[in-house]
């Protein structure tokens, strides 16, 4: 199964994003999207490429249903 993860971006090189979610830190590719972004904007990376930009509270809103049905508890 895959699934695109929010994650907040902490730094922006050329046509790549440093995004980072509960410590864990990806690099993304931007090439996939037309909004201009900033340090501190939230996307959805998939497969190495940020295809979506959405908002803070969208985001959060998102991990915590993940954390929720992600558990160890629920996995295992």
């Amino acid at each position: 199964m895959c699934v695109g993860v929010p994650m907040q971006v902490i730094s922006i090189d050329g046509d790549f994003a440093m995004t980072e979610v509960d410590g864990v830190k990806r690099e993304a590719s931007l090439m996939m999207l037309d909004q201009e972004l900033k340090v501190g904007d939230f996307v959805i990376v998939h497969a190495g490429f940020a295809i979506s930009k959405l908002d803070e509270e969208d985001a959060k809103a998102t991990l915590e249903l993940m954390r929720e049905v992600y558990s160890p508890e629920l996995m295992g």
